[in-house]
């Protein structure tokens, strides 16, 4: 125990408590989760964890480090309510020693606020008006349920200035206090808890008078189901109609069961004095646990169709970042348009914009379509264009195939991007700053273009919420769903590396240990001072410190830097390992890079320190294998069947190629190029059951379907892909 501990035991004690739960939940040795803890607390990252601090760790991945670092917030949020309740209760003088041990065993949120409830401050009840009138001696009596007369023991508290005047009223009065009393009792809330949690109904009607204005949600008008395995996609459309004023939701549990389940735990017998609380415990079911189980239960089904909900949003978004990338080739990009033409402008192979323009090629006359066909070849070869980019919004398929009947180099692809969000990022800040001097059509058209070069590098500007590979995205709890896209944005930007060199200053603030200020500080200090030449002249970098070098450098890469290790992901803090390597070998760094004979002369296990261990070792020899690999896959070029450019082209039974763009709990979507992406139900994903769509088919996949049905009117296409 250090000295801190030893002054103050109690947190020490939680903490120790906390990372042996976690262990247990997590199924991980406790040395695991209390390094990883450590690890978090000193300000390291998950990215950094996972990568860098494998021998601390037992080889943790993202995912487990996530876990523990999530779990690790949950447990401490949970202790400082503890704390609070336990202020609260000494402030008015009512924590034994008894209610401090039961509030300190509380290992959930909802057992702790159970014994905390008796003790809250109240607003006036019926209850408290009741103990007002001196009636609680009577409730006391009741509950006991001993050998007495109920009528006749109520009559002593008749008492006309306190506002009872009979015996019935006393009894209704003492009723009312056992009422509250069971109602509040936390052994009938954890078991009436998990009776709604296991037999909970969940219940939608569309509302008196709205039948017609809510019409989408005609589904919902009569339904019914276990709430339990209601699926996140269903909870979620309901509330959303109870939010909009067309249905209404219940959940409600088996009545006669819960009844029951209150009957066993306060009725004794069947005496008069038992009547009396049994009741009670019908009125304290009806009118108080019950709605406070409902609003419980509410929460719950909301916070786990909100966590399903995300979750599908997490994967398909990290689906979408890693997308293969055309990489740097110099591209000319399209924003398709009928009327206002086509804004068309190109790029360099790093994705510098070199020259705009305007083409109308779907205009009427034929000389507009010639002059477009003109100014595109020119362009093509005054800049030398390796490949094409064209919107798949409006006129995109028609701008494909005007493109196409260009006659240009068959070398030079042309690729129709998803430009889902560019609109977004084209009034954005990050754009305004980017391109101070173009308007809105130019910065969507270089979104398109640099999203084919490096999907990851250009939607990181982009509010996930606005590329479009959610469900019910702006129904669930915004904090969560932020923190969490986030995470998977830093994630992605980890795992594939940053180029320091080049890199926006968007991309390098999700770079572990950096964030937005020091992203600044980076590109500012570049602008200024030219690139960088090594990853150690970050040091020179306002503000940059050794803990932040630390964190970061090794997601960091330098293709033309002076060692070569820099454009790797080894770690700066293990070249000196690699060195030794080398010298051992009696050749430099750079030899390793370029020799697998030479590196199939390393042991590593010679090289194993009280730092560096084998997994380190490993992870470097891979690296020295594939310096700076891009653990993206290969870009392949994808074209649409031409001819079918827009819903009325499509017919029952066509099979046709297409990319999926969404996977939802019900299905996946999928572009088949005609401006309206069709509908994959999950029970046409496969020749077998799928209970979950995400383990058939994931974002960006490339998948042959047939068309089903086509609803003209509803602009609705129907799929199969069995």
């Amino acid at each position: 125990m250090d000295r801190n501990e030893a002054m103050n035991p109690a947190p020490a004690a939680a903490a120790k408590r906390h990372l042996a739960r976690l262990a247990r939940e997590l199924s991980l040795r406790p040395d695991q989760v209390a390094a990883t803890a450590a690890l978090l607390d000193e300000g390291a990252t998950v990215p950094f964890i996972a990568r860098y601090r494998k021998e601390a760790t037992g080889t943790l991945d993202e995912v487990a480090v996530e876990a523990i670092r999530e779990g690790l917030e949950r447990l401490r949020e949970l202790d400082k309510r503890r704390e609070a309740i336990r202020a609260s209760l000494e402030e008015r003088g009512l924590l034994s020693d008894e209610l401090r041990a039961q509030i300190d065993a509380a290992e959930t949120l909802g057992l702790l606020e159970d014994i905390y409830l008796p003790h809250r401050p109240k607003r006036r009840t019926r209850a408290t008006i009741a103990r007002e009138r001196g009636l609680e001696p009577l409730a006391d009596l009741l509950f006991a349920q001993g050998s007495i007369d109920p009528a006749r023991e109520a009559a002593a508290f008749i008492d006309a200035e306190k506002g009872v005047t009979s015996a019935a009223e006393a009894l209704a009065g003492a009723r009312d206090i056992i009422a509250e009393r069971i109602s509040e009792d936390p052994a009938a809330r954890a078991r009436m808890r998990e009776l709604y949690a296991r037999g909970g109904v969940l219940r939608a009607r569309v509302t008196a008078g709205k039948e017609e204005e809510g019409a989408k949600f005609r589904d919902y008008f009569a339904w019914q189901e276990p709430a339990p395995s209601a699926p996140s996609h269903r909870i979620l459309a309901i509330r959303r109609g109870e939010k909009a004023g067309f249905l209404t939701l219940r959940i409600v549990a088996p009545e006669e069961e819960a009844l029951a389940l209150l009957h066993g735990l306060f009725v004794k017998g069947e005496g008069a004095a038992a009547q009396q609380v049994r009741l009670a415990a019908e009125d304290g079911y009806k009118r108080l646990l019950s709605l406070a189980m409902e609003t419980e239960s509410r929460l719950a089904l909301k916070e786990r169709a909100d966590r399903e909900a995300i979750r599908v949003f997490a994967a398909n978004l990290r689906e979408l970042l890693l997308a293969a990338p055309l990489g740097g080739r110099a591209v000319l990009a399209i924003d398709p348009g009928f009327r206002t033409g086509c804004k068309v402008v190109c790029l360099d192979r790093q994705g510098k914009l070199l020259e705009t323009g305007v083409v109308y090629p779907h205009f009427e006359t034929a000389r507009a379509a010639e002059e477009a066909a003109a100014k595109i070849r020119g362009w093509c070869e005054r800049h030398n264009v390796e490949a094409i980019a064209i919107g798949n919004g409006t006129a995109g398929r028609e701008t494909e195939a005007f493109v196409r009947g260009l006659g240009l180099p068959a070398a030079v692809p042309v690729v129709m991007v998803n430009e889902s969000g560019a609109s977004i990022y084209s009034a954005s800040e990050i754009a305004r700053e980017e391109f101070p001097d173009q308007d809105l059509t130019v910065r969507g058209a270089v979104s398109i273009g640099r999203r084919l070069m490096d999907p990851l590098a250009e939607l990181v500007k982009i509010d996930p919420k606005s590329i479009g590979v959610g469900q019910y995205q702006h129904d669930v709890e915004q904090h969560a769903l932020k923190q969490t896209l986030d995470t998977v944005v830093a994630s992605c930007v980890n795992q594939v590396g940053v180029e320091l060199n080049t890199a926006s200053a968007r991309l390098l603030s999700f770079v572990s240990g950096l964030g937005p200020s020091l992203a600044r500080s980076i590109v500012a200090h570049r602008d200024a001072h030219g690139p960088f030449t090594a990853r150690a002249d970050l040091l020179g970098v306002p503000r940059l410190g050794p803990k932040a070098f630390e964190q970061a450098a090794g997601f960091l890469r330098l293709r033309e830097g002076a060692n070569p290790l820099d454009a790797s992901a080894v770690h700066p803090e293990s070249y000196p390992v690699v060195e030794r390597m080398a010298a051992d070998l009696g050749c430099a760094v750079a030899d390793l890079l370029r020799d697998d004979g030479l590196r199939k002369r390393i042991t590593p296990a010679r090289y194993v320190d009280e730092r560096v261990g084998l997994p380190t070792l490993t992870d470097i020899l891979a690296e020295l294998e594939r310096p700076g690999r891009d653990p993206r896959e290969r870009f392949e070029v994808f074209s649409f069947t031409e001819g079918i450019d827009k819903i009325e082209d499509l017919a029952p039974g066509m099979k046709l190629p297409g990319i999926v763009t969404n996977v939802t709990a019900f299905g996946a979507f999928v572009d088949i190029g005609v401006h309206q992406d069709g509908l994959v139900h999950v029970s046409q994903l496969a020749n077998r059951f799928v209970k979950d769509p995400a383990q058939v088919v994931k974002v960006q996949q490339r998948v042959q379907v047939t068309v089903l049905q086509v609803d003209l009117q509803r602009r609705r296409i129907s799929l199969s892909m069995r």
